[in-house]
């Protein structure tokens, strides 16, 4: 049987392996190769056994953990709220929520930076606060939309089941929604957690003058220091797929799960 649609994929397969495929492999290839070119594990090594770069990368992960539990704890509730119509207009409320990633995220945290300003006085007093502001205030919306989504396709007969069975409102909410939007969380989480390691423009705008690994790759690109620099973008690329891999596999158990059940 002769497919005629796989001929209109022919474009996006070659922008695939132009932008997506071939970057890639350079990436790797500086990562595992010296400045004469030269296959090489070195890089990794000096990078773990380097107690500066070590201290990069944990200072990236507690900012990065920080601003994913700030927003976790700040999103859910809201798209709770909304995908469970307790307000009027919820589409409308949630555009509004979604309507500042129209704008340049420098004019959003340089916006942000002025009320900072205007409430401590000088912000460069707290810089590593102001830091976990920007960048939960930065990527909120990243965390709502999926939340809000998984929470939209829970059928309300769950929760009025539960109510039924004699569970409390709190039980139905941490023992039916919460896992069942588990699928949402881990995307919200994933979506929020990684360019949290990686954006050292909010740390820019917000006077905090530490690295985050997104401030080192830029630091040996700035140097001509491809070989370092793609390293670490390979550490981060490895995170992202140990990442991608969870999210996989718990939306496999989970559909597992409901498939045996029915």
């Amino acid at each position: 049987m002769k497919y005629p649609g796989r001929k209109l994929s022919i474009p996006y397969a070659v922008f695939l392996v132009l932008f997506v495929v071939l970057p890639l492999v350079i990436v790797f290839y500086y990562a595992f190769t010296d400045g004469t070119g030269h296959w090489t594990i070195a890089n990794f090594l000096n990078f773990f056994q380097n107690t500066k770069t070590l201290g990069t990368l944990l200072y990236s992960l507690v900012i990065a953990i920080l601003t994913t539990a700030l927003s976790l704890c700040l999103a859910y509730p809201t798209a709770y709220i909304l995908a469970r119509g307790y307000v009027k207009n919820p589409r409308l409320l949630l555009i509004i929520f979604v309507t500042p990633m129209w704008i340049n995220s420098v004019l959003r945290l340089t916006a942000l930076k002025e009320i900072l300003s205007a409430l401590e006085g000088n912000i460069a007093y707290y810089p590593f606060l102001n830091t976990i502001l920007g960048m939960t205030y930065d990527f909120l919306p990243f965390m709502i939309l999926p939340i809000y989504n998984s929470i939209t396709k829970i059928d309300d007969s769950m929760w009025e089941a539960a109510l039924d069975l004699g569970a409390t409102k709190s039980h139905v909410l941490f023992k039916v929604m919460i896992p069942l939007s588990m699928p949402g969380i881990i995307s919200g989480v994933t979506m929020v957690f990684l360019p949290a390691m990686t954006n050292y423009v909010v740390l820019d705008l917000m006077y905090n003058s530490t690295y985050i690994m997104g401030s080192l790759i830029g630091s040996y690109f700035n140097a001509y220091d491809w070989n370092n620099g793609s390293m670490i973008s390979s550490v981060l690329l490895l995170l992202i797929v140990f990442l991608s891999f969870g999210e996989w596999k718990e939306t496999r158990d989970r559909l597992g799960a409901g498939g045996a059940t029915e």
